[in-house]
């Protein structure tokens, strides 16, 4: 029994159950095996584990008679007398079942009604601490790394959680024992065996971790419209006041930058750029090609979300930004699909015109130009949105 009992308390911990759960668990499968074993019992069969005493055992409650019994849940007063001295007809004695007994296919079936409870525990176990959770932030500790594939197991209140290479930010390194914030994408399996899915590249982990440092917005008075992300690089976040008395910007970077780097720190230095909202869309895109100046923003087509973007020729480099990423970045944030054009053609020398409300950019002046002139890119808001640079020609 004392095997019993160790492999008892080792499953317990393995499936974070307590004993006593456990025994309740192990009683109700050995009581469906012995009810096979003894069909006729069935009402009288009870089952005593105690982990202090170290004590497992069955009985069948039989009734004391002064007549033949007729079956294993009767006893004859005299052999009653022998077990115990104040056995009376009418009474009832317990006669200890012999476990071993059972026979391979009960004992198999115990085993297999144990597992299934344990899994139907852990599943509950799982869904109660992180159902809320789900599409929230919350710290974790590095439990293991990985070398080969890069997956990271970490621990959170003594669950294991896994996070796999193509949800760490591109270049972050783990020490076992640090912590980290990660974001809860989604439960899967929750009928059958939930898997937590968690993510440092998610652009919501982003949104939370502001959330975390900026009162204002856990509070409701500055709210996050939008965000973009190229995780480990660059983040744009949009967001406005619903106090005329409070700066959202302001806000969310803090006194001596102190909120704004919280975060920064948090993802490994990646860079934010903090946006003010705006409910015309012309305003809202030239903040968002931020920290480029933008001259003259003109929606071209308010159902297609397409606008064209004019700004002086030294500031288009700056627009576009590297492999295309600040204008990515911006037309992700604001949903509008961005045509950038420098002020001054450098190929022609001729100045952008006069932008009015209804303009729309001809097909001629989309096409070639001097290969001296300065590229000019398309950005479409879609997920995988693709940098087109258009060289001119001669």
């Amino acid at each position: 029994m004392e095997n019993f009992f160790k492999a008892l308390h080792e499953l317990g911990e393995e499936n974070s159950v307590g004993t006593e759960q456990l025994i309740e668990k192990v009683k109700s499968a050995m009581l469906k095996a012995a009810k096979k074993a003894y069909p006729h019992s069935e009402d009288r069969i009870r089952v005593e584990i105690d982990p202090d005493s170290k004590k497992f055992a069955m009985y069948i409650v039989q009734e004391i008679i002064d007549d033949e019994p007729i079956d294993e849940n009767e006893i004859n007063i005299e052999q009653a007398k022998l077990i115990d001295e104040n056995a009376v007809v009418g009474g009832t004695i317990l006669k200890e079942i012999d476990i071993s007994k059972f026979g391979r296919m009960a004992a198999l079936s115990a085993k297999q009604s144990i597992k299934g409870d344990l899994r139907e525990i852990n599943r509950n176990q799982i869904l109660n601490k992180f159902e809320k959770k789900e599409h929230d932030c919350i710290t974790v500790k590095v439990s293991q790394v990985e070398p080969g594939r890069g997956t990271v197991t970490v621990d959170y209140d003594g669950t294991e959680l896994y996070l796999f290479k193509a949800e760490q930010i591109e270049g972050e390194t783990f020490k076992e024992g640090s912590q980290i914030k990660v974001y809860i994408t989604g439960i899967g399996g929750k009928s059958k065996k939930p898997i937590v899915k968690i993510s440092r590249t998610h652009k919501d982990l982003v949104k939370r971790l502001f959330e975390i440092e900026v009162p204002e917005i856990y509070e409701g008075i500055v709210e996050v419209k939008s965000i973009s992300r190229e995780a480990g690089s660059r983040t744009k976040i949009a967001v406005w006041s619903k106090d005329p008395d409070v700066d959202a910007v302001g806000a969310c970077i803090g006194t001596k930058m102190a909120r704004i780097n919280a975060v920064v720190k948090e993802l490994n230095g990646e860079k934010i750029d903090i946006i003010s909202w705006s409910e015309k869309p012309e305003e809202f895109i030239a903040k968002a090609l931020a920290p480029a100046e933008v001259l003259k923003t003109v929606i071209v087509s308010e159902e297609e979300k397409m606008c064209t973007v004019i700004v002086p020729n030294n500031q288009l480099s700056l627009a576009i930004g590297n492999k295309g990423q600040n204008a990515k970045l911006a037309a992700k944030l604001t949903g509008y699909k961005i045509d950038i054009k420098p002020q001054v053609n450098t190929a022609t020398g001729e100045t952008a015109p006069e932008l009015s409300e209804d303009f729309v950019v001809p097909a001629a002046e989309k096409s070639v130009e001097d290969e001296s002139a300065t590229e000019e890119i398309n950005i479409s808001s879609e997920e995988n949105a693709e940098v087109s640079a258009d060289k001119a020609e001669e």
